[in-house]
């Protein structure tokens, strides 16, 4: 098989906060400060927990029956002190060398994310790696986020993918759930904070440190499937 033509069916779906972006924890902060805007203190770790949830569900769990009142004016409050950060959000450690290897080896390059497209734009500007990416997903394209396994069979449309030739990366329980559900090999990253062990329950065939480590090791990971030699 030709490299083109591999390409045309060999996907691998990115998670991009706390996959590629490092920008995990500034979610938390401009969620707690939404959140106490609103009139509810939430600690840290809770809010961690719920990062890369869909934010119906996040909203929930964190502001209880409190949501439905509060929960659009939260939102927009997050939106707004997210955005704020920008300045300190970075590519994590190899990500730009990972996705140039993985298209240089035939492999597109999908951003399965339900970020909105406000949100998307900024990533994508600060990853800078447009021209390797085939795809992206954003919240036009799902009604629910993940754990809904929606966002990763919206990203394998966009590749004209299925199951069989794609690999989904990501770092939260919540993407792993996500491809489990979809029937995706999924690689867990533990570069947004979430324990190898608790990736590995949520379905990893693999767990890695950061994407460096992926690219240091993608010969003998999940990925290698993939790679056109």
């Amino acid at each position: 098989m030709s490299a083109e033509s591999a390409s045309t069916t060999r996907a691998a779906l990115f998670d991009v906060d706390g996959t590629l972006v490092d920008s995990n924890y500034l979610h938390v902060r401009a969620w707690q400060r939404a959140f106490r805007e609103v009139g509810h203190d939430v600690d840290a770790w809770r809010v961690h927990r719920a990062i890369g949830l869909d934010s119906s569900l996040l909203l929930q769990s964190l502001l209880g029956d409190d949501a439905d009142e509060l929960g659009d004016r939260a939102k927009d409050l997050h939106t707004t002190y997210y955005l704020g950060a920008r300045d300190s959000m970075r590519p994590l450690s190899g990500v730009r060398e990972l996705i140039r290897e993985l298209h240089g080896r035939g492999v597109q390059v999908v951003l399965a994310t339900s970020a909105p497209e406000e949100e998307l734009d900024v990533l994508r500007e600060i990853l800078s790696v447009d021209s390797y990416i085939a795809h992206t997903t954003s919240s036009e394209d799902v009604d629910h986020a993940k754990p809904d396994p929606g966002v990763v069979r919206a990203a394998m449309d966009r590749a004209s993918t299925s199951p069989d030739t794609a690999v989904m990366v990501g770092d939260a329980v919540w993407d792993g759930k996500a491809a489990s559900r979809a029937g995706v090999t999924f690689v867990g990253l533990l570069s947004g904070g979430i324990s190898r062990a608790e990736l590995t329950e949520a379905g990893a065939a693999a767990v890695f440190e950061d994407a460096q480590d992926l690219l240091d090791n993608l010969e003998s990971s999940p990925l290698a499937r993939l790679l056109v030699s």
